[in-house]
């Protein structure tokens, strides 16, 4: 049973520093590999061919890997890598690249091994430990929403890219500025910042980029992933509470209700970003 202090998870929620970000993940990503079967952390982009967590996740992962070319690419950095599964992924389909992971969280990135064309960093998102020019692509695949100030990582981005290179980002966003009323739960659960959409451009292009494709898919993610849990609660409910206490599980269901809730209200999003120098 892992046990996790409410008062603690109150504090990383509220507080989201790095340190907290790292403990939240820690404590709280099994939850996400015990509801998918996975080790996948990204919320997935469902559709009638990808109905189930795992599907989804893989279909977001190479929807984003065809909108940052990675075709092309030879030197890729994934920022915020998690457990650095998409990376394995691409690694997998497009044997040529090489990939540089990225990740505050040390025991998430022990706990990704050793890997064929794939290196670890451990290293906060808003100083990157590479040198000016040396990258084809910087990718952040549902992390950006955690970057604090999310300014440093996109002008670290800009430093260590080409001139031709590409910044790709996947991220949760709220539309305008909501209230604390809009938000409700989802302003103390949803565990990340909660950058506007308007915000995260105007940020983008202050630094020189232009955005060459912009997707927001946010009903095709928060939606579905919410009636995926709440069809098949009982049986996801069961293996969560092998390992949580109940109130983990609660806020959990929750939230996710919140989430459709605010999708459908466009009080939430969720977008794709494809941006040039």
């Amino acid at each position: 049973m892992i046990s996790i202090n409410p008062l603690d998870l109150f504090l990383w929620t509220f507080r989201r520093n790095e340190k907290d970000v790292v403990n939240l993940y820690t404590s709280l990503s099994p939850v996400m590999q015990l509801a998918t079967g996975g080790s996948m952390l990204n919320f997935g982009l469902w559709s009638k061919d990808h109905l189930d967590p795992i599907s989804a996740q893989n279909n977001l992962c190479m929807i984003f890997a065809d909108m940052a070319e990675l075709s092309s690419a030879t030197h890729v950095a994934d920022v915020g890598s998690g457990l650095s599964s998409p990376s394995k992924l691409w690694r997998d389909i497009y044997p040529d690249i090489r990939l540089y992971d990225v990740n505050i969280n040390f025991k998430q990135l022990m706990a990704s091994g050793s890997e064929k064309n794939i290196e670890f960093f451990n290293s906060t998102s808003t100083k990157l430990p590479f040198a000016n020019d040396s990258f084809d692509r910087v990718l952040a695949l549902e992390s950006a929403q955690h970057f604090k100030p999310l300014s440093d990582f996109i002008s670290e981005s800009k430093r260590v890219l080409k001139k031709s290179g590409l910044l790709v980002m996947a991220i949760p966003v709220t539309v305008e500025n909501p209230s604390f009323m809009k938000l409700g739960l989802l302003k103390f659960t949803w565990s990340s910042e909660h950058y506007s959409l308007a915000y995260l451009k105007e940020s983008i292009t202050s630094f020189g980029f232009s955005i060459s494709e912009e997707r927001l898919i946010g009903s095709s993610v928060y939606e579905p992933l919410a009636n995926y849990y709440l069809k098949n609660r009982l049986h996801l409910q069961e293996s969560i509470l092998k390992n949580y206490s109940s109130y983990v599980e609660t806020i959990l269901f929750k939230s996710l209700q919140k989430m459709k809730n605010a999708s459908e209200k466009k009080i939430i999003d969720y977008v794709l970003l494809k941006c040039h120098l």
